[in-house]
C-alpha cells in the first residue's frame, strides 16, 4: 500500500517529535537492546495507526504504546525463562540417529531404493510412531490419502526387502536327488 505524501509527512513529523523522548523513556526502563527493540515497535505502530494518533497529543499516545510494548517484551521474556526452566527439569533423552536404516544394511538399502515421499511417510509412521491422521497433518494430506500412501509405501518396502534376500536365488539342492545318488 502506497501512502499519500501528506501521511508520510505526518509520520515524519511525529517520528521526529517523539523519537528522543521515547528513547529516553525506554532506556530508563529497559536494557539498551530491549529499548531499541521497543522503540522500533513503537515507530512501526505509529506508522500503522497513523490515523489513530491524536493531533495534539502524539507523545503521550506513543508513551502508552511504549509502555504496552515493554510489558509485552517482559511477558515474552518470562515465558522464555519458564520454557528454559521446564526443559532443564525434563529428563535427558539420548538422541538416536535414525536417519537411515537404524544399522540394518538391508533395511537401509531398501529405504534408499524408495522415493523420498515413501521414505518420509515410513519414517513418520515407524520412527516417530505417528498414526495416519497425524501423518496426514504433517504432510498436508487427507487421512484417507495418508493411509493409502502408508499402505503402498509399506508394500514397496516389503518388496524391496524380499528382493534383497541374501540367500542365493534358485532352487536348493537336496541330498537324495538323482545327482547325489550317482556319487
Amino acid at each position: 500500500m502506497v501512502r499519500p505524501a501528506d501521511e508520510i509527512n505526518r509520520f515524519e513529523q511525529i517520528a521526529s517529535e517523539v523519537f528522543e523522548p521515547l528513547q529516553r523513556y525506554l532506556l530508563r526502563r529497559a536494557s539498551r537492546q530491549d529499548a531499541e527493540d521497543a522503540l522500533s515497535e513503537v515507530l512501526l505502530t505509529v506508522w500503522r495507526r497513523l490515523e489513530d494518533i491524536p493531533q495534539d497529543r502524539a507523545l503521550p499516545w506513543c508513551y502508552g504504546v511504549a509502555r504496552r510494548t515493554l510489558a509485552n517484551q517482559r511477558r515474552g521474556q518470562r515465558r522464555g525463562l519458564r520454557l528454559v526452566e521446564k526443559l532443564h527439569s525434563e529428563p535427558i533423552r539420548h538422541h538416536v540417529d535414525l536417519s537411515v536404516g537404524d544399522g540394518d544394511p538391508d533395511l537401509e538399502a531398501a529405504l534408499q531404493s524408495l522415493d523420498g515421499a515413501d521414505r518420509e511417510i515410513l519414517r513418520l509412521w515407524a520412527w516417530e510412531q505417528l498414526e495416519p491422521r497425524e501423518i496426514a497433518t504433517v504432510m498436508g494430506l487427507t487421512v484417507n490419502a495418508a493411509t493409502l500412501r502408508l499402505s503402498r509405501a509399506r508394500k514397496r518396502l516389503a518388496e524391496q526387502l524380499s528382493r534383497q534376500d541374501s540367500r542365493p536365488a534358485g532352487h536348493k539342492r537336496v541330498k537324495g536327488t538323482k545327482e547325489h545318488r550317482d556319487e
